[in-house]
This record gives structure tokens, C-alpha cells and sequence, in this order.
């Protein structure tokens, strides 16, 4: 494979600011070749998620084996899994192919509180995908369903998380800590020996619709060009901040990140 190369499997996002929409936008943005696997149709807009429709885990199968069969892909990286079934496919096809790297977003809800993943969907990803992950990126709710917790409130309390999330299989933890809302906008790693912040200016923007998979799809592209895991999410961070700085106003509600934002502003920090 001479192009770096990444699957994204997820959902299909109607307003094209999150799920499969931001992964290729996010990918082609940082110089990689996005393929897709589509789990779910959703229709939602800046206001919330209006309703969506899972696949069939034999047609998702079809659509990852088509990909890996021929082209072939460095990473694979996904988001909205929706069910058991489809958990299992993408790691049974994960080991099949040998694929080096996966990128696991945790899509368990929307902003709206909308259900994306099962409960035994949730069971399967702790016992059969994380195991596998290079990477694993929850936010603090989705932590907190994980390990059947309140939510984290500080950092001490993130620290702990993360050790038990480590604990379930990725070789590296990003506990993502957008929801603190105090201080800085700080994301904590954690690779089994060390913790490590990513911090960056906390920006009061209205509209983030997508950072998470745009996120998650960064480090899966700084994966696919061979960086290391912290220096992909390095990379990512910088990428998620310059496109949350550039929000475009679009919508009632929660517009999306510019993902042309990193780009076009030439930047190559944003945290530290």
C-alpha cells in the first residue's frame, strides 16, 4: 500500500459534520485515502438526531471485506457500531486481515441522548474490539457508562479511569476531557506506564458537531503515515482545535468544525 490508507466504519451523518462524512473529510485534509464501511443511515441535522436505521452485520462484513480484500488499509478506525453483531464482524475481520492499527471511538450516544450502540454491543466492544485497539478515544460520558461510574469531574479522577479503561485491552488511552469545562481543554493519555496531557486553549465556540470522530479519524490518519500513537494524537489535537477555532455557522443549532480550518491556517501546534 504506498498511500497511507484508513477505513472508517460508522455511521452515515445527514448534516456531514461527524460520523463517515467527517472521517473522509478529516483524512483527505491530512494527506490519506479514506475508505468506508457505512453501519448505520442517520437523518439529523444541527439540532439533534431525528432517527436512523442500522445495517445488517452481513452487509457491513461485505463492505469491510471488499476494502480489505483488495485495497487494503493501514488503520482502521470506527465510530457508531450500532449492535453486537457488527462489534464482532469488525474485530473477527480485524485479526482475518491482520490490519496493524485500529482507532476505536466509542459512539454510545449522541449529544442529544440519543442510543447508537446496545447494551450487548457495549459488552462485545469491551471483550472483543478493545483488546485489539492501538487507540481508544471515549469522552467523559462514555466512560462513565463503561465502567458504570459517575462522571469524571477532575483530573485525579480521570487518571483513575483511564488505568481502568487501559485494564480492558488498548495500548493507549485518550480519555477526552472536553465535558470538565474548567481550565484548559485537556485530553489525558495514558499508555499503561505514564500519563500524558494534551492541553490546549478552551475555545468558546458554538459549534463542534463532529470533533470526536474528526478526532478519532486524525489519529487514525497520523497512524496510516506511520506516527507513533502520542505523536498521532499530538498531531490530532492540534487538528481538532484549529477546526473547532474555525466553526462554521451553519444551522439552528450545533454547527460543524472546519476541517479545512488546519490547513488553511498553516498550523502546526495548537497544544502542548
Amino acid at each position: 500500500m504506498p498511500i497511507p490508507t484508513v477505513l472508517s466504519v460508522a455511521g452515515s451523518d445527514s448534516s456531514g459534520g461527524a460520523g463517515i462524512q467527517a472521517d473522509i473529510k478529516t483524512c483527505q485534509e491530512l494527506g490519506v485515502y479514506a475508505a468506508t464501511a457505512i453501519t448505520a443511515i442517520t437523518a439529523q441535522n444541527t439540532t439533534g438526531v431525528q432517527s436512523w436505521q442500522g445495517l445488517g452485520a452481513s452487509l457491513v462484513r461485505d463492505q469491510i471485506e471488499a476494502v480489505l480484500s483488495d485495497i487494503g488499509v493501514h488503520v482502521i478506525k470506527t465510530g457508531m457500531l450500532v449492535h453486537a453483531d457488527i462489534v464482532t464482524t469488525v474485530a473477527e475481520l480485524a485479526k482475518t486481515y491482520r490490519v496493524a492499527n485500529i482507532v476505536v471511538d466509542p459512539v454510545m450516544a449522541s449529544t442529544s441522548g440519543t442510543a447508537l450502540l446496545s447494551a450487548e454491543g457495549q459488552q462485545v466492544l469491551v471483550q472483543k474490539l478493545l483488546p485489539l485497539a492501538t487507540v481508544f478515544t471515549p469522552n467523559l460520558p462514555e466512560t462513565a457508562m463503561l465502567l458504570n461510574k459517575p462522571e469524571c469531574k477532575t483530573i485525579a479522577e480521570m487518571k483513575a479511569a483511564a488505568v481502568q479503561l487501559h485494564k480492558m485491552g488498548p495500548k493507549l488511552v485518550i480519555l477526552k476531557g472536553g465535558h470538565l469545562r474548567q481550565g484548559e481543554a485537556i485530553d489525558l493519555c495514558y499508555d499503561g506506564q505514564a500519563f500524558f496531557e494534551l492541553k490546549a486553549k478552551r475555545l468558546d465556540r458554538k459549534h463542534t458537531h463532529g470533533t470526536g470522530c474528526t478526532f478519532a479519524s486524525a489519529i487514525a490518519a497520523e497512524l496510516a503515515k506511520g506516527a507513533k500513537p502520542i505523536e498521532a494524537a499530538k498531531k490530532a489535537k492540534a487538528y481538532v482545535t484549529a477546526a473547532i477555532s474555525e466553526g462554521i455557522p451553519l444551522g439552528a443549532g450545533i454547527g460543524p468544525t472546519d476541517h479545512a480550518a488546519y490547513r488553511r491556517l498553516g498550523q502546526e501546534g495548537g497544544c502542548n
